[in-house]
């Protein structure tokens, strides 16, 4: 998977870490910056979602898309579509454009406005990655898991950088009897659970 990763996607992901490497040094806005994942979490949450069972893959918060590319890696690799939700306007515009530079619009449905709003009706979840406003991390959490397949799988970023925040959540995430947990310390860090059967 890592070692074919085609052309198109490779110059929109450089593309990408270069936008987001300006934001940072220019001062743009938190809201406004594409505040994208690094490559390594990248990485991860590719692996996991290949290794994922049978069902949805779905993304909260696709931003400019990056990780998005990252994830269709894996659909890519085992034939499946990834349904990914953002809210903001200008972001979607952003990555409807990387997903056709990258030339894998054929694989991804990006669904424009509050995932909130649709996340109820995504049923035989297999694979979630979630990285949009943290205080919305528990709601979707709370509509997610019940939605999972057995043995699925669900990635939170920011839990590190974001621990003031996000601590009462991750306690309660460490504590759900319905999923095994645990907090991997790479990028911004990230909670790992997989779905009990």
């Amino acid at each position: 998977m890592f070692h074919t990763i085609p052309k198109p996607v490779i110059e929109r992901m450089k593309s990408l870490e270069e936008m987001n490497q300006c934001d940072r040094q220019d001062g743009t806005p938190a809201k406004k910056r594409l505040r994208q994942i690094p490559p390594q979490t990248g990485r991860f949450i590719a692996l996991m979602a290949s290794m994922a069972p049978d069902g949805k893959i779905i993304e909260i918060g696709t931003s400019g898309g990056y990780s998005t590319l990252w994830l269709s890696l894996a659909c890519s690799d085992r034939g499946r579509r990834i349904t990914t939700f953002e809210i903001l306007p200008e972001k979607v515009a952003l990555a409807k454009q990387t997903f056709d530079l990258a030339k894998v619009s054929d694989m991804v449905d990006l669904v424009p406005g509050d995932a909130l709003s649709y996340l109820p009706d995504c049923k035989k979840i297999a694979f979630c990655f979630l990285d949009a406003e943290k205080e919305i991390y528990q709601q979707c959490y709370d509509i997610v898991v019940p939605n999972m397949v057995p043995g699925g799988i669900l990635v939170a970023d920011n839990v590190i950088s974001h621990e003031t925040i996000l601590k009462p959540m991750v306690e309660r995430v460490l504590a759900d009897t319905r999923v095994d947990a645990l907090v991997v310390p790479i990028g911004s860090g990230v909670l790992l659970c997989m779905k009990q059967a």
